[in-house]
């Protein structure tokens, strides 16, 4: 049995921390939400991974480009969950 996938904002933001302090191997509560992914530490090798994954767990497709335009966690939360089929 699969578990649900939370759609709504906090649970995108909540999942996106995980995956992150994940891939950068830091504690999810030094993923602000709102700092700026340059400040986290994310690059574009792993920004790509985080579209990838975003893809495949939500089916919203984000172009690379997107991210500087919603260069946190909160904005690219916002901005998958606007886009939601």
């Amino acid at each position: 049995m699969s578990v649900p996938v939370a759609t709504d904002i906090p649970g995108i933001v909540a999942w996106s921390r995980g995956f992150l302090a994940g891939l950068l191997d830091l504690p999810e509560s030094d993923i602000e939400p709102d700092a700026d992914f340059d400040r986290l530490g994310i690059d574009s090798a792993l920004a790509v991974s985080l579209l990838v994954e975003i893809e495949e767990r939500y089916g919203v497709d984000i172009a690379p480009e997107e991210l500087f335009e919603n260069p946190t966690v909160l904005a690219v939360a916002t901005h998958v969950h606007q886009r939601l089929p």
